[in-house]
């Protein structure tokens, strides 16, 4: 049996930096926080081959007093806290001091630092932890730290690294995201000699945004500021026509520190949940500003995660903020077709050069010109395109069940909509799914489908949160046994249940009698769906109970809607579109696919060639 022993103090510098630093990013990550610390209002990041061989952080900061250069290097010295109880009040992005240690255990480093207050600056030169070289230097005020060969004394470390192109994507986006906390800072990230991006550092978070993501981001995201109980929440939120794949653009900042939180994501993802389709993610930029004492930062070596006094607090509160800022906001994607390819040189020029009203020709417009008509033909697609459909013009749909918009417009008022400011005009259907709607300059292209199941979602909603929900009283009542985990749930929720429409009591010792089931569009919800409840329960998941009954609605919405295909009358299209125009959310279905896109005459018009590009 081998002997217990104390490790030597080489080796516990090597064990502790792998919880700090995993790769290049972390290292960045830790030597800007630094700088932003340093009360720096400019930071330069360059980095070479991924960041494994080269990177350099320089910034304009405070700088380190020369006595002090080699003692920021010693594990578990700061500046940012003096004693416990300054953990409970941290308003550093830095406290541990385990930073510059860390890095300087597994790299070579070069560290130039002056402060104001001295006539000189000072190099000193660290390698795998072991100082090689300390000179007096001539330098401007701030700090700038080199790290060369990362794990170049942890071979095994070094293998678990990725591709140098995979590392710098790490790397960017790390910059990014600090860049995003902090636009009072001026970035400058240059790769491979090569500048890759440059913000101002004005403190427009919104100038901040265009230069990291670009004008076509920027142009749909919408403003969000809110402030209450202590709490303030400031940001940009994106219109769900940007949503992402992934959630690489959710990005949450806590009194300007880069996090990940659990928390804010479920609750951002939950108020975006009948906004976007499944499996799709917010572009999101939010920072929370909330007392110090409030949230403990001092969870995780690399402060990524934090967790908060009052978690239910903060979830009710930015969820409300953020469903109130959307319900705000016109969130009806706009069709832009792209222009036709320049390639293309057999469109004729347009005609004349004034731009006539539409549907307003003159009659010089077209002369008699063999040329031309010549031209006009081959452009003309051939005719069977058209005609191939006629056969179809007789045919009869066949619905099983009759269709039937309800006039039942009842707390319903069309002054709430703010989306049609004129009056509008139902032009007709197409493709038996799609209803043209013009107002003004724009036409609105409606899926009956989707319009009709948000109605009857909402409708049903309504049901729920302001009267008891229907139920049917079972002819013979289920006798269901559960554990004793199962029984304890019960208890603690029988009138969470109940209020869900569910009938049920005590029945023996382990058995429980369910007497009546929810309805919903004249459908019982089945036993399935009250086990999978209890289940839910069990996880102290009250929040995904909750979603679990909002998706059932939205799924029985979905049977009972009109579809595709689905014949309406101009006066059944009316009826729709007017209880569609009623809602607080109108843009999109309960499960984030649009109600309705919109084109403008302007798009029309130049794809006609009457407007030149």
């Amino acid at each position: 049996m081998q002997s217990i022993q104390m490790l030597d103090q080489h080796t516990i510098n090597k064990i502790a930096a792998g919880e700090v630093i995993e790769r290049p990013a972390s290292v960045i990550k830790e030597l800007v926080e630094n700088s932003i610390d340093a009360k720096a209002s400019a930071i330069t990041v360059e980095i070479k081959n991924g960041g494994i061989s080269f990177i350099r952080v320089t910034d304009n900061g405070i700088g380190i007093a020369k006595k002090e250069v080699k003692t920021a290097f010693l594990r578990h010295t700061t500046s940012k806290i003096k004693k416990d109880e300054d953990l409970l009040n941290i308003s550093s992005l830095g406290f541990r001091g385990e930073a510059l240690a860390s890095i300087a255990a597994v790299s070579q480093i070069e560290i130039i630092t002056k402060t104001p207050q001295e006539i000189t600056g000072i190099r000193v030169e660290i390698e795998g932890g072991t100082y090689s070289n300390e000179e007096e230097i001539g330098c401007p005020e701030g700090t700038t730290i080199v790290m060369r060969n990362l794990f170049f004394n942890t071979p095994v470390r070094r293998k678990f690294l990725k591709k140098p192109a995979t590392e710098t994507g790490y790397i960017s986006d790390m910059i990014y995201k600090i860049a995003l906390g902090h636009p009072e800072v001026s970035f400058k990230f240059i790769n491979n000699n090569s500048t890759v991006f440059h913000t101002s550092g004005n403190n427009n978070l919104k100038n901040c945004i265009f230069h990291i993501y670009g004008k076509e981001m920027i142009h749909h995201m919408i403003p969000i500021e809110n402030v209450e109980n202590q709490m303030k929440l400031i940001g940009f939120i994106g219109k769900p026509q940007i949503h992402r794949g992934n959630r690489n653009y959710e990005s949450f900042f806590i009194n300007g520190r880069y996090i990940k939180s659990k928390l804010l994501q479920d609750c951002v993802e939950n108020a975006y949940k009948s906004l976007l389709p499944i499996n799709k993610f917010p572009v999101i930029v939010l920072h929370l500003y909330i007392e110090a004492k409030d949230v403990d930062v001092n969870v995780h070596p690399t402060k990524m995660e934090v967790r908060f006094r009052n978690e239910d607090e903060v979830y009710n509160w930015v969820f409300k903020v953020l469903t109130e800022r959307l319900k705000k906001e016109n969130l009806i994607p706009k069709v832009s077709w792209d222009p036709i390819s320049k390639k293309n040189k057999q469109i004729p020029e347009p005609i004349q050069q004034s731009i006539p009203e539409p549907f307003e020709i003159p009659r010089n417009t077209f002369e008699k010109s063999s040329n031309l008509n010549n031209e006009i033909e081959s452009k003309v697609p051939n005719t069977s395109i058209f005609l191939e459909n006629k056969k179809n013009k007789n045919e009869t749909v066949v619905h099983q069940n009759p269709i039937q918009i309800k006039e039942d417009t009842e707390n319903l008022s069309i002054e709430k909509s703010s989306i049609f400011t004129s009056p509008y005009h139902i032009i007709g259907q197409i493709f038996k799914t799609y209803w043209i709607v013009e107002v003004e300059n724009k036409i609105y292209i409606v899926d009956q489908h989707a319009a009709h199941e948000k109605i009857l979602y909402e409708r049903l909603l309504k049901d729920y949160t302001k009267h008891s929900p229907h139920s049917q009283t079972l002819l013979t009542p289920w006798v269901l046994e559960f554990s004793f985990k199962e029984q304890q749930v019960l208890k603690e929720n029988i009138a969470l249940l109940q209020s869900f429409g569910f009938e049920i009591e005590e029945f023996g010792e382990d058995t429980y009698v369910l007497r009546a089931l929810p309805i919903v569009f004249d459908q019982p919800l089945g036993k399935d769906f009250f086990i999978e409840l209890i289940d839910l329960l069990q996880e102290n998941s009250l929040k995904n109970v909750y979603e679990t009954k909002l998706e059932k609605i939205a799924s029985m919405a979905c049977k009972a809607a009109v579809k595709a295909m689905d014949s309406l009358s101009l006066i059944e299209s009316k009826k729709l579109i007017k209880q569609l125009l009623s809602l607080d959310n109108p843009y999109t279905c309960p499960h984030g696919r649009p109600t309705m896109i919109e084109m403008t005459q302007y798009e029309l018009e130049k794809k006609f060639y009457r407007i030149q590009q």
